[in-house]
């Protein structure tokens, strides 16, 4: 009796959804209906579970003879509901459907909400060719096979464009040996002891927590182009065990986004003897030398002299990274170490090297004079135009910038490297099979698809965009404006070309602001002398005259994480487009995607003692303290989860309340 009450239950649910019920050979499931009514999912489990297992009923099923005839069964329930002494045999001859001689095939049953979406069977053909009874994988043969995509890196770039990508339109694989995403624009407050170190990294497993994503800590020490295929080593160190060995993955698209290597410039002993500030690792490391100087400093072995030579810093490098750290250092040094080490407070100095005119020479020149008289009034000297030539365990060896001899040999405790990047050698090996050896980085064009090899994308500090030049195109553009083959364009014609064109080049819309224009007519001023553009012809020579000016903001993107998180972002919404719609040309031969466009949203240097400059879009600079909260707020919001978030801040708190931890570990 109770298995009679399943069957009735079973059979009025079917009924009940009648108008949805569909037979077909394709399985379809709603999942998401599914898990809106797991009840009615699961009843109809435990039916079929029970059917089968209630072998010893004698149920009355339908004739062979009213099977029909045609290869795949359709069925189609009336309106009129079975009776209780019939339903046993109805259900069953829905299964059955012509007892042992007619081959079936139940491949899935979903059960929906409650806006009825449906019962979904799948019964396969009453007779196969083979005879063989089908299977769940031919079915899922059936189905279109997702494309690889193996991403190499978890910096910016490549967790920019993971947290953007539908993961559901690819098989999607990760390969980096860090396991975590690092905020890196808050390393040297990390090296300073403001910022813990675990406050800005995030484990890449828990951003892809609610993806079917696949992350292997490996490093990629291969790219095979030609057989679209990556040999991955692993990077443990806890010794030899059978299953530490290498492995390849193949893939149908691949993202590089591996980042760059710190760039020496060819000077003897800095891998050596200088610190780095590029990784997570390295910032922890400065910390504890920071304090193991102070430490061994104060012991009474020591003598004045050489305690200055211990307690001085030297910052090679005057950009972004350089001068944060060192403003970082002289606020450790003078706020906190010394309370700690009072004797030793004029003992300590810091210097910053610099190699062009100005530190900060990226930033407005306001900024870089601002910086520059700051860090004078706080004792932190700055020598500008001179170069490292070569780096010992006792000094640094300085060669001026404009006559290149050795003039200085400067005596050191610490040095810090903070100059340019370099290139991986993986990206070193893959530039070489694919004909772009003589580069520093991987060229891609303006889709972020790396130049002559198909399936391929780079994006971040290991790739660079080549921009097209107007003036190499100004006779196509003539010919494309010049619609009536007069030899001459109106200036309605030259605005309608040039803003058809400027998505193609993204210097037309720097140009334009860093002139204050308001549009392209601006490109006319020097044609139009009267002041009327409706008279304006310009020919040839004129047009180019106009429009190759703008290549004069043809600039490359900066290497900062502003630049790689906006084209992982942007990649990512392409990959989205392209699983929807492969194909990228349109009838008439354009690019159905928008090139990548970058937006500079600005950019800050904290000058220590809560001074901060900035930066702004719109020819904004702002000096002070209220921009030092400014930065706080910024790069609060731009932390990769709330757990990172309420860290920094706890951490920024903690360190105005209780100052900076100097505790070596």
């Amino acid at each position: 009796m109770a298995m009679r009450s399943v069957l009735q239950n079973a059979a009025r649910f079917c009924l009940l959804q009648r108008e949805r019920l569909t037979c077909c050979r394709t399985l379809q499931l709603n999942s998401a209906a599914c898990s809106r009514d797991r009840e009615s999912s699961r009843l109809l489990q435990n039916w079929f579970g029970a059917l089968g297992r209630q072998r010893k009923f004698h149920l009355r099923s339908y004739d062979n003879s009213s099977a029909p005839a045609a290869p795949a069964a359709a069925l189609t329930l009336g309106s009129r509901v079975p009776q209780a002494g019939e339903l046993p045999s109805f259900m069953y001859g829905v299964l059955r459907n012509g007892k042992r001689r007619v081959s079936y095939l139940l491949a899935a049953v979903a059960a929906t909400g409650c806006l009825g979406t449906g019962l979904f069977v799948v019964l396969a053909d009453a007779g196969r060719e083979d005879g063989r009874r089908p299977t769940v994988a031919d079915a899922a043969d059936t189905l279109p096979k997702k494309k690889k995509v193996v991403v190499l890196g978890t910096g910016w770039a490549g967790t920019s464009f993971l947290k953007h990508l539908d993961s559901t339109q690819y098989d999607v694989s990760v390969v980096a040996p860090r396991n975590c995403f690092v905020f890196t624009p808050l390393l040297p407050s990390v090296a300073s002891g403001t910022v813990e170190a675990r406050s800005i990294t995030e484990p890449i497993r828990r951003i892809i927590r609610k993806t079917d994503v696949q992350f292997y800590q490996s490093e990629c020490a291969k790219i095979d182009a030609k057989s679209k295929r990556i040999l991955c080593k692993h990077v443990s160190e806890m010794g030899r065990w059978e299953g530490d060995q290498d492995f390849t993955l193949d893939y149908d698209l691949l993202v590089v986004a591996v980042g760059a290597t710190n760039n020496t410039f060819g000077s003897k002993g800095v891998q050596e003897y200088c610190h780095f500030l590029k990784e997570i690792e390295d910032a922890e490391k400065i910390r504890d030398c920071i304090v193991e100087r102070f430490e061994t400093a104060s012991l009474p072995t020591f003598s004045s002299d050489e305690r200055r030579k211990l307690l001085h810093f030297v910052v090679v490098g005057g950009g972004p990274t350089g001068v944060e750290y060192a403003a970082e250092l002289h606020d450790l040094i003078h706020e906190d170490l010394s309370r700690l080490y009072p004797s030793l407070e004029k003992d300590a100095t810091i210097t910053v090297v610099q190699s062009a005119d100005h530190i900060l020479n990226s930033f407005d020149r306001r900024i870089s004079e601002y910086a520059e008289k700051k860090f004078a009034r706080d004792g932190v000297d700055v020598k500008i135009g001179w170069r490292v030539s070569e780096v010992t365990d006792k000094c640094i060896c300085l060669k001026s910038k404009n006559t290149g001899n050795i003039v200085q040999q400067m005596p050191y405790g610490m040095v810090v490297w903070s100059t340019g990047i370099g290139t991986r050698p993986v990206v070193t090996d893959f530039m070489a099979q694919i004909g772009q050896g003589d580069r520093r980085v991987l060229a891609t064009d303006q889709w972020l698809q790396v130049a002559n090899c198909e399936g391929v994308y780079a994006l971040g500090d290991c790739a660079s965009i080549e921009q097209q030049r107007i003036c190499d195109d100004v006779i196509n553009l003539f010919e494309l404006a010049d619609k009536d083959k007069s030899g001459f364009l109106t200036a309605e014609e030259f605005v309608e070309t040039v803003d058809q064109v400027r998505s193609l080049y993204p210097q037309i819309d720097t140009y334009l602001e860093h002139e204050h224009m308001q549009g392209v007519t601006g490109l006319l001023d020097k044609a139009i002398k009267d002041g009327k553009q409706s008279t304006v012809q310009l020919d040839l020579k004129r047009f180019g005259q106009a429009v190759c000016k703008v290549d004069s903001q043809l600039k490359s993107m900066p290497a900062t994480a502003q630049v790689a998180d906006q084209q992982g972002v942007y990649l990512a919404r392409c990959f989205n487009k392209l699983a929807k719609d492969p194909t990228n040309i349109d009838s008439g031969g354009h690019h159905k995607l928008e090139p990548f466009h970058y937006r500079h949203l600005g950019q800050f240097a904290p000058l220590g003692g809560e001074v901060t400059a900035a930066e702004l879009p719109g020819d904004w600079v702002s000096i002070g303290h209220s921009t030092q909260w400014l930065w706080y707020s910024v790069y609060a919001s731009l932390q990769v989860s709330w757990r990172t978030r309420v860290l920094v801040v706890f951490d920024w708190t903690k360190k105005f309340v209780f100052g900076r931890d100097s505790s070596r570990m």
